[in-house]
């Protein structure tokens, strides 16, 4: 029988009617506890736990309800030191030590959460594979990564987290057709929107990739790979402060994503704010210096501002780490032709990221995408 969303609640405020009759009991209050998670009410749960406590020491199933419910107000710290006590205690547990890990990975700490994920817990778990599956993937140990996740296909093959966390590995693996086939499976999971809205994006059915990225988002606002997604498909349809716009917010979240840094320069750019694109193509020269599109982007942006000794330098820099560096020959080009004039270095930016570069179609603007996509 499928419990209606409104059953928790009302199991909540019945519980709750009769602690007032009776506040101290012991068994009233974890059972409203439990009743509060439940009706995702963390913040009460931990309350209720807290009453429960001042009446009798907790026990371990106690512990974790107060765990879980640390995680429900995004207090990891305090759940990894629950959870943390509670596998000491009762180390062969699975769903304590992916409750431990689920902690310790939100507050940063993969090794130490990779460590409690063995195979007796991924076994047991579909949720420890597929987090797993994302510690491996956030680490980059993608051929470890893609090894886990054959196992855990063979182990749990229809469980949506999984399958939609193995879509998103698959992308950056760029294996498109393993990409598409887990998403595909994954339901409604908002990270396998994303995955086919990317393949979507990399085949140029840009229509199909606007609308598996809103639906990601109408599942998660924040979803960073949706948001960047958007934004290239506004940025090939050169619709470019909101490319940028939506670029730069799932950039932002991710952090460390080059690519992202890259596209949300380059929308900039193309809108005629060197300031801004500069600033973005400087972090991205920050998280790693040897991307060549960093440093030819900045060399782009030096020629702009007729800086060319400074572009001169970054371009030669860029086709050094990458000779197909797309950035580093147009800044080279610029400094060609340079006259001073920004207005006609920005015509030329315009005219060749919307030249098609063969029979296809393919610009490069679609190119910058891929970047926004993979890097």
């Amino acid at each position: 029988m499928v419990q209606s969303s409104s059953e928790p609640a009302q199991r909540l405020a019945r519980l709750l009617s009769y602690l007032q009759a009776d506040p101290n009991n012991a068994a009233l209050l974890i059972d409203a506890a439990e009743a509060a998670l439940s009706a995702n009410e963390p913040a009460l749960a931990a309350e209720l736990i807290e009453r429960r406590r001042e009446v009798t020491p907790l026990d371990a199933r106690e512990h974790a309800i107060a765990g879980l419910a640390a995680m429900g107000m995004k207090d990891f710290s305090t759940a990894a030191d629950i959870f943390g006590q509670l596998v000491a205690e009762h180390p062969g547990d699975p769903v304590l030590r992916f409750n431990h890990a689920w902690s310790l990975a939100m507050t940063k700490q993969f090794e130490a959460a990779f460590e409690l994920l063995d195979a007796a817990t991924t076994g047991a778990l579909p949720q420890a594979a597929m987090l797993e599956i994302q510690l491996l993937h956030e680490t980059r140990q993608f051929d470890e990564a893609r090894a886990r996740a054959d196992l855990h296909l063979l182990a749990h093959p229809d469980h949506p987290g999984l399958l939609a966390a193995i879509s998103v590995l698959a992308i950056d693996l760029e294996d498109m057709d393993l990409a598409a086939a887990c998403a595909e499976r994954a339901g409604e999971h908002s990270d396998a929107h994303t995955t086919l809205g990317t393949v979507a994006l990399a085949d140029d059915r840009a229509d199909d990739a606007r609308a598996f990225f809103d639906r990601a988002l109408a599942r998660n606002p924040e979803a960073p790979r949706a948001l960047i997604g958007k934004g290239l498909v506004a940025l090939l349809a050169g619709d470019n402060a909101n490319a940028a716009e939506s670029i730069e917010k799932g950039a932002g979240i991710f952090d460390d994503h080059i690519g992202s840094w890259i596209a949300a320069g380059w929308a900039r750019l193309i809108a005629g704010e060197y300031a801004h694109a500069r600033r973005h193509f400087e972090r991205a020269l920050s998280i790693d210096a040897t991307f060549a599109e960093s440093q030819g982007s900045l060399a782009v942006i030096s020629a702009i501002e007729d800086d060319l000794d400074t572009a001169r330098r970054l371009a030669e820099t860029a086709l050094r780490l990458d000779r197909q560096c797309f950035s580093g020959a147009l800044a080279q080009a610029l400094v060609l032709q340079a006259n001073g004039q920004a207005q006609a270095a920005h015509a030329i930016i315009e005219r060749a990221l919307h030249t098609p570069l063969d029979p296809s179609g393919k610009t490069i603007a679609h190119s910058l995408a891929k970047h926004g996509l993979f890097a």
